[in-house]
């Protein structure tokens, strides 16, 4: 069971991918990898003028468009310095993220031992947070300002795993550690990711394998459609401490999500 009462559910067997489903396979990694060979050597001549690099941006959100993202947005950005805490369904959360707001990411600073991702991770403005070390507090938060300064806004995934994609499980709090207490003129805003009948299709689930999952996805004919929800920022006693700011956040996108899906009920019966 989960904190959230939710029984995790196994990871789904792929189901078999026809002809037409590896040809759409091939076809997005040929179009992924030629954006990244247009997009980091000019992210590299790009950054000779401007720390201010469109080039994340770009090539994020071009990734989710080869892959069928298809986005609409309610809502916007707070303010150029916000801090976003988002659901996680997919790794398609990050282009789709990126791509609209230009966000950079706070990760786990375990993804920091893989070279290649570390890389990668490091030309979006990436924040790595060492969840046991409260020595490298200062640190992260000086990381966090910057990040904000060069992106306008930093993205945090507290939700951690998928563990039923009907449901969004509470939020945890370590990675907000350089959060707070949240530093004069950041906002903290909620945001709700709903991909609304494709939830299932798309959702990153228990230990389901990374390629497995990119797999499913890039075989998936038609678009993937997501609602990205800007919800109001949080303010007052909901900011006082991490764990306040991850469960006023897991509670404001929980009653949105209520509200959505009543409405998508009563159109249904209609």
């Amino acid at each position: 069971m989960t904190a959230g009462g939710v029984r995790p559910l196994s990871p789904p067997r792929r189901r078999g991918i026809s002809p037409l489903g590896y040809l759409r396979v091939g076809l997005r990694v040929a179009g992924l990898g030629a954006l990244l060979s247009v997009s980091v050597p000019s992210y590299y001549a790009w950054r000779s003028f401007t720390r201010r690099n469109p080039w994340p941006r770009l090539f994020l959100g071009g990734a989710g468009a080869i892959m069928g993202l298809r986005i609409s947005v309610r809502g916007r950005v707070a303010s150029r310095g916000s801090v976003l805490l988002a659901n996680h369904v997919s790794w398609l959360d990050i282009p789709a993220l990126s791509g609209r707001t230009g966000s950079a990411f706070v990760a786990h600073d375990g993804l920091a031992a893989h070279p290649v991702l570390r890389w990668l991770c490091s030309l979006n403005e990436t924040v790595f947070v060492a969840r046991h070390e409260r020595s490298a507090v200062a640190r992260q938060v000086e990381q966090i300002r910057l990040a904000l300064k060069e992106t306008g806004a930093l993205t945090i995934f507290p939700e951690g795993g998928i563990a039923d994609p009907a449901t969004i499980s509470p939020f945890k709090s370590s990675l907000l550690s350089a959060t707070a207490p949240v530093p004069d003129g950041i906002a903290v805003q909620p945001v709700w990711l709903d991909y609304g009948p494709d939830t299932g299709k798309i959702a990153w689930i228990g230990e389901e394998r990374g390629l497995d999952n990119f797999v499913k996805i890039a075989a998936h004919g038609g678009g993937i459609r997501l609602t990205v929800h800007f919800l109001p920022p949080l303010t007052g006693p909901a900011l006082a401490s991490r764990k306040s700011i991850a469960a006023a956040a897991y509670e404001a996108i929980a009653a949105r999500k209520r509200e959505v899906e009543a409405a998508r009920d009563q159109r249904v019966a209609l």
